[in-house]
């Protein structure tokens, strides 16, 4: 007859910090045992295989009742401990998790495809979700403390990282991190999701080639980051790219890239490096693009300003919900700067540097879609002038709780054409007669 553990059993709270606490002994035998001066000449899968000896060896000198699956279970979470992220090593190797959301050392979510769900891991504490964020900080140069309790970093495989702790979180330190993974989603993989359609991405991948300046907007998790990644592929491999972000993520294919990324402030106020000093830097570096992660102020006015002198084909993101609020969201950042700038100057500014505004837009159940490509014309009296050339129009919600809808061509040949053709691209008429192109 088969006796059951006292130490596993995730799903019954009594039994759990029998568990822990083996752990936690297991974890500080191992400390004190570590030969670290050794530890610093071994390095990734040589220096987990060295330890886990260890371990195994710590595991054999503790009198317990534990199966084998229970004691790989115990060994592999202390190694995570030791080397990786504790509890967040298991969820960080989940190639299905978009999101991971921790609200506290207790409540722990993800998002799979779309949907939210709480997973059963936890840690032990508010000190030890905390040591956790300083492991992920420290190696990119930030820190977190009560003097400065929000920190915004990236990870090793590229994803945003955001924490805010006590005493601005009142239920212990909340923590986002937003995936883009090893193998982020590539063209095909757009065009498989329906993301948008063959002419939509011919038109765009000529946008790109012809020099056009180029706004990503949309709401958080609508995919503006990967969307930029894509088009950003349609930059030729001769041409040097600036890319300026608060915590790099963008994934540049091409060869003559430079990175900048923002700066804190540190501990006593000062040294803050803002994306507006770095843009402005950039103009002096002899950039043929320029590649803002996300405006988020006084620097909208300097990328227009960029856009308008010789620096054409820059693209950028920013939050908005339409087009048209992408329109009012750029005149607010350029208030923002300081200048005191008439209305009518200000959308002249915008008129004159933007060309095409991309829209991107989270729909029920998860899906993303581009649900506008519209072309800015120009100006007309006081107002900014812009035309839909595709939309996506949602029709409704499936059984399944997804959004469904279809792509419409409005029947109108952009402005920009000419500027496509002198730069040698010809997208066919039958691309912009007015149609329903595809349905959900």
């Amino acid at each position: 007859m088969k006796v059951a553990s006292p130490f596993l059993s995730r799903g019954t709270d009594s039994r759990q910090p029998s568990f822990e606490e083996l752990k936690q002994r297991i974890h500080s035998k191992l400390v004190d045992k570590l030969d670290l001066s050794r530890l610093g000449e071994l390095e990734g899968e040589i220096l987990r295989r060295e330890i886990r000896v260890v371990v195994e060896h710590l595991c054999d000198t503790e009198q317990t009742m534990l199966n084998r699956s229970e004691r790989e279970r115990l060994i592999d979470e202390v190694l995570d401990e030791a080397l990786g992220l504790g509890p967040l090593e298991s969820l960080l190797k989940d190639l299905s998790i978009s999101d991971i959301l921790i609200n506290g050392p207790k409540q722990v979510y993800v998002e799979r495809r779309g949907k939210l769900e709480k997973v059963n891991v936890t840690f032990r504490d508010n000190d030890h979700l905390l040591q956790i964020i300083d492991r992920i900080i420290s190696k990119v140069g930030r820190r977190v403390d009560e003097t400065c309790p929000m920190v915004d970093a990236r990870m090793p495989d590229g994803s945003r990282f955001n924490a805010i702790i006590p005493p601005l979180a009142l239920d212990g330190p909340a923590v986002s991190i937003r995936r883009f993974g090893a193998n982020p989603l590539k063209l095909e993989d757009l065009l498989t999701l329906k993301a948008f359609t063959p002419e939509m991405v011919m038109l765009l991948e000529g946008a790109i080639k012809a020099r056009l300046n180029i706004i990503i907007s949309g709401g958080t998790g609508s995919g503006k980051t990967t969307l930029l990644n894509i088009l950003s592929s349609f930059i030729p491999n001769h041409e040097r790219i600036i890319s300026i972000e608060d915590a790099a993520e963008l994934q540049l294919q091409q060869e003559h890239v430079v990175r900048l990324e923002t700066r804190p402030p540190n501990i006593e106020g000062k040294g803050e490096i803002t994306a507006t000093d770095l843009v402005r830097n950039a103009l002096r570096m002899r950039p043929e693009r320029i590649i803002i992660g996300e405006c988020r102020g006084a620097e909208a006015l300097d990328m227009l300003q960029a856009m308008n002198t010789g620096h054409e084909g820059s693209l950028t993101t920013l939050h908005a919900n339409s087009p048209r609020d992408a329109v009012a969201r750029l005149e607010t950042m350029i208030m923002m700067a300081g200048f005191e700038l008439p209305v009518k100057a200000m959308r002249q500014q915008i008129a004159s540097a933007v060309d095409l505004i991309v829209q991107a837009s989270r729909l029920q159940g998860g899906a993303r879609k581009v649900t506008h490509i519209t072309e800015v014309v120009g100006m007309e009296q006081d107002t900014v002038v812009m035309q839909d050339i595709y939309t996506y129009v949602q029709d409704g919600i499936d059984e399944h709780g997804r959004a469904f809808g279809r792509f419409i061509s409005h029947g109108i040949r952009p402005t920009f054409m000419g500027r496509l053709e002198a730069a040698g691209i010809r997208l066919p008429a039958s691309a912009f007669r007015e149609r329903v192109m595809l349905a959900d």
